[in-house]
């Protein structure tokens, strides 16, 4: 589409917030270019950015609902929003949030609260580490997921990031 027809602007994912630092067309947008997935499923963690569009290999043909009773036999999983910065010793792997979800593939139902993905994918974009929800099976793949995919990444790192995933 032509934009110079109308004279019109295409929009961009625009998020008001009272800390911007510019103004004019898509003052507040977020850039979700440094944001990725890695999911925890069973066994294993693995990159999967269809999440950011709730469409990743476990989301996908799954109805979501918000109460956990209606999942009875759904399996844990986790999206792990990470956000990756860079400063003068290079990339590094800045924020990171776990958001808890149950699928039932069977089912075709899973749980998760979108409000929660949504303020934890925030956190994770403003450099926090929140990793409290998962045990130290599911940190131990984390981890290992962030090492195999960029060692450098992992070794330029806040030391709280390390920690929390020892």
């Amino acid at each position: 589409m032509d934009t110079s027809e109308k004279g019109k602007k295409l929009n961009a994912l625009n998020i008001v917030s009272g800390t911007v630092n510019h103004k004019g067309f898509g003052a507040g947008s977020i850039d979700l270019n440094n944001v990725s997935s890695i999911i925890i499923d069973g066994d294993e963690a693995y990159v999967d950015n269809g999440a950011l569009h709730a469409k990743s290999k476990v989301e996908k043909r799954i109805k979501f609902v918000t109460s956990k009773d209606e999942v009875p036999n759904g399996r844990k999983c986790f999206i792990v929003w990470v956000a990756v910065d860079k400063n003068e010793t290079g990339s590094y792997y800045g924020g990171v949030a776990a958001c808890e979800m149950l699928v039932d593939p069977e089912a075709r139902r899973g749980w998760k609260i979108l409000a929660d993905h949504v303020n934890r994918m925030d956190k994770a974009m403003k450099r926090q580490v929140l990793v409290e929800n998962l045990d130290e099976r599911e940190k131990a793949l984390l981890k290992q997921a962030l090492v195999e995919f960029n060692e450098t990444w992992w070794n330029n790192s806040s030391d709280q990031l390390k920690e929390a995933l020892a």
